[in-house]
């Protein structure tokens, strides 16, 4: 038998019903104002109906009239063309300012983009690694199978000029803004390796830079973290199996200028040292507990003498890791205080490509301290000044190998 949907059992034809024009007519009419009010009112709505489905929403709702009123007064009268998608990023952008929290941010589809590249190591360039040694901007580190490797770019080889332009007394920011640009275009570079002059034309292409690099040296394994993305985890566990397979006596993690990645990636590093079911993290919001994330697995390193690397570029991601392991007194953590970012972001995709970065929640330490601005002080302060670094030298580097020693 057919049920009231029109569901029939084969071999029968369901039963017709008419339908008055007076029922018709009203049905019709109610659905022009229930589409009326869902386009007119549709906040009022979502208001009503979020909680139902346990979503949070705004106590009190948002008046959306000044913003389409400007919009309008703007149509009408300006003088110029109007980009309505740069007005509705700008909108977006203005409101979330507005919250007055730095780490809550709104970023349109290109700005969405580079953000995805750069938590992945991806960017398009020459493979090298700039800074400032000698108050000259300096190549650092050539990456393997990089243009710059192929080309014959060198550790050491100073910066001249680029696509014909000086650079000298430039920031390293500010060289590798120039150097870098859409794969398949060509920089040219003018490089000064001791006394010679060399010239580079290098083809750019989509780098990766792996997020973990590590070595082993003098029964020392240091492990290098530059972020915290989806491979971190993987990786800093197999340079582990290595150090474990060579009978490192001493491990030195280097987490400095590592502003952080993903809460995941972190919990991976953290367990390597804490065993199973350790807290490394508790989140909080609104002063209640909403998480806490735990050690998971085996801990590979657990009792190797251990030395942390942080200073003052050290955040989020990293002060987790940092922060478990010095409550733990699983590590040493040595140069300087770190960045102080305890609050939690959650990465929100939007409609075409954008994203919203919102703050949900702040997070503490085993021993329950909240780094926000004061960040964490290392057990042993060592500092690294301009001349350090311009003369190349690492003290705290050479402090931590001491340490591990």
């Amino acid at each position: 038998m057919a049920n009231e949907q029109g569901v029939e059992n084969k071999g029968r034809k369901p039963r017709q019903r008419k339908v008055s024009q007076s029922v018709f007519l009203a049905s019709l009419v109610l659905a022009i104002i229930v589409s009326f009010a869902a386009g007119t009112r549709s906040e009022e709505i979502y208001q009503i109906a979020a909680p139902i489905f346990g979503i949070k929403v705004a106590k009190q709702p948002l008046d959306t009239e000044v913003m389409k009123e400007a919009y309008r007064q703007l149509a009408a009268n300006y003088d110029g063309d109007l980009d309505a998608n740069k007005l509705s990023d700008g909108a977006a952008r203005g409101m979330v300012k507005a919250v007055g929290d730095d780490y809550t941010t709104f970023l349109d589809k290109e700005e969405a983009a580079e953000f995805n590249k750069s938590l992945n190591g991806e960017v398009s360039g020459i493979g090298a690694e700039i800074g400032v040694r000698n108050l000259q901007p300096t190549v650092l580190r050539v990456l393997d199978d990089s243009p710059a490797k192929k080309a014959g770019l060198k550790t050491g080889d100073i910066f001249v000029a680029v696509n014909g332009t000086s650079v000298a007394g430039e920031t390293a920011s500010g060289v590798a803004d120039k150097v870098t640009g859409e794969a398949g275009t060509t920089v040219k570079l003018t490089m000064r390796r001791g006394s010679e002059s060399l010239d580079f034309s290098i083809t750019r292409a989509q780098i990766s830079d792996p997020s973990v690099r590590w070595s082993v040296s003098d029964d020392v394994g240091i492990l290098t973290i530059s972020r915290f993305d989806d491979n971190t985890g993987s990786l800093a566990r197999k340079a582990a199996k290595e150090f474990i397979d060579k009978g490192v006596k001493s491990v030195i993690v280097d987490l400095r200028n590592n502003g952080g990645g993903y809460l995941t990636a972190a919990q991976e590093v953290a367990s390597l040292w804490l065993d199973n079911g350790k807290t490394v993290v508790t989140e909080k919001s609104r002063g209640q507990v909403t998480e806490t994330v735990k050690a998971l697995g085996n801990p590979t390193l657990k009792g190797k003498k251990t030395i942390v690397l942080v200073n003052g570029s050290s955040a989020s991601a990293s002060e987790i890791v940092a922060g478990a392991l010095k409550d733990y007194q699983a590590a040493i953590l040595v140069g300087e205080k770190t960045f102080g970012k305890g609050t939690v972001q959650k990465v929100i995709n939007l409609s075409d490509d954008r994203i919203l970065k919102v703050t949900v929640a702040r997070w503490y330490t085993p021993q329950d301290r909240n780094i926000t601005k004061e960040g964490i002080q290392p057990n042993q302060t060592v500092k690294m000044s301009s001349d350090d670094n311009n003369a190349g030298r690492d003290p705290q580097m050479a402090r931590a190998k001491e340490l591990a020693s």
